[in-house]
């Protein structure tokens, strides 16, 4: 991080930052192109070691780039506020993000599924607990991120 000065190192207000965004960006390595795609997430933390899942389709670009080129990047970003000024160059934006590495996987087994999607709707609803139908689970793909490498930072 070029400015280690705005790094933020205190876990609790990584988990802090992280438990109150609800968006996280995917960005995928695609044949020379980069794929951002945004979604809603869930997250589980164990001793400074995070795991973000979020789900989609059995099928599209997401789907087959998890597949076939599991290593991604991702940011989360939020806490906006302006910085005014008295000239137009002079103004800026406080804000704080999240920026990282990891590998993805594809969540098969059914217990673990429904495990990662309550994590999902915890983080959208603040609850939970979930019933989910067989047939929905059997077409819902549910991706867990395992973090290689996060930085986060405040401006």
């Amino acid at each position: 991080m070029r400015r280690a000065d705005r790094e933020i190192t205190d876990k609790k207000a990584i988990e802090e930052f992280i438990a109150k965004e609800k968006v996280i960006r995917i960005g995928f390595y695609d044949c020379g192109e980069i794929y951002i795609v945004p979604v809603n997430y869930g997250y589980s933390s164990d001793n400074g070691e995070y795991i973000f899942f979020f789900h989609g389709a059995k099928a599209g670009r997401k789907y087959e780039l998890a597949k076939s080129i599991p290593y991604v990047g991702f940011e989360i970003d939020g806490e906006y506020s302006l910085i005014e000024a008295d000239t137009g160059c002079g103004h800026s934006i406080k804000f704080q993000s999240l920026i990282g590495n990891g590998k993805l996987s594809i969540i098969n087994d059914k217990d673990e599924k429904v495990s990662a999607l309550n994590c999902i709707m915890m983080q959208a609803t603040g609850s939970a607990e979930w019933n989910y139908e067989s047939d929905i689970l059997e077409k819902t793909a549910v991706f867990k991120l395992k973090v290689g490498k996060m930085t986060c930072k405040s401006k």
